[in-house]
């Protein structure tokens, strides 16, 4: 019976020994004072947490830095800073990867609208261009259309023949036979709506003096007489001159004049430049309606 109660006290001394030093070891009191001096000199911006580092125990106990009969709740007090800690980095990771995310979200978005932007400086610079290229071609019609008006406007008044027509009268006749008519209508049929011309009207009569000019005049007029009334042609475009018995000019190397006989009339179409004036303006025109369209 002794030897048991002396085994029950030795068995109670062994298991009171552990429950000490655990709790000797959890006494802030018992830390050194140099331990918190070097756990002062660590400063919260030195951490991810913005917080003061963790710091070991100074003292290790009767056990050191394990104790084989720790208590859970021991255990738990000693882990807690630690799950602390973690939980405080993991929200501190996740709020990293969503401003990340934010941040690429934002710079996505930016690389787009700038390639947007250099796309539609692109096709600005490509109508700028078209519309550059386009200013120039009207540049260069309305240069040369201003040389063919400079040359037309220079050339107004000189007149060049086109064509001549010859009517013959028999000796004393002064009336427009039927070949005559349709000479003359060959002639004024195309000047219909026409400018810049100017119809010559000669007459030629065989005979003396002032008998001959007068027939000549009468001939000639005749002439002007029918262009006026059948062909519409302004009077002010014929040009009448009775040359009596004048000499024909001589129209082939040095042959000599020759004197008519009977009566003959010669009527010769004249043009200046203006119907080249006016197809040369109306030819840009057209090209501009057909750029519009």
């Amino acid at each position: 019976m002794k030897n048991r109660t002396i085994f029950a006290l030795l068995l109670a001394v062994i298991l009171a020994v552990p429950v000490f030093a655990q709790q000797t070891v959890t006494t802030p009191a018992t830390q050194p004072a140099t331990t918190q001096t070097a756990a002062q000199t660590n400063t919260k911006a030195d951490t991810a947490t913005g917080k003061d580092p963790l710091q070991p125990e100074a003292r290790e106990g009767f056990w050191g830095r394990v104790n084989p009969f720790a208590r859970k709740k021991y255990v738990a007090r000693q882990t807690e800073p630690i799950r602390d800690r973690i939980n405080e980095l993991d929200e501190l990771t996740a709020s990293n990867t969503r401003a990340i995310k934010d941040t690429d979200m934002r710079a996505q978005q930016g690389i787009q609208l700038a390639s947007a932007k250099a796309s539609e400086a692109d096709q600005h610079a490509i109508e700028a261009g078209n519309k550059a290229q386009a200013a120039q071609q009207t540049a260069q019609q309305a240069h040369t259309r201003l040389n063919t008006v400079e040359q037309v406007v220079t050339n107004i008044d000189q007149y060049q023949p086109t064509t001549q027509t010859e009517i013959l009268f028999k000796p004393g006749q002064t009336v427009l036979s039927q070949n005559a008519k349709t000479a003359l209508d060959e002639m004024a049929t195309p000047l219909k709506n026409q400018r810049g011309y100017v119809v010559e009207v000669q007459g030629f009569s065989s005979g003396k003096g002032q008998a001959a000019i007068s027939t000549s005049q009468k001939m000639a007029e005749s002439v002007v007489r029918y262009l006026a009334l059948n062909h519409d042609i302004p009077i002010y475009r014929i040009y009448l001159v009775g040359m009596g018995n004048a000499p024909t000019p001589a129209t082939t190397g040095d042959a000599k004049p020759k004197r008519i006989t009977g009566g003959r009339v010669e009527v010769s179409l004249l043009k200046n430049n203006l119907e080249q004036l006016a197809s040369t303006g109306s030819t840009p025109a057209n090209q501009d309606q057909q750029q519009q369209k």
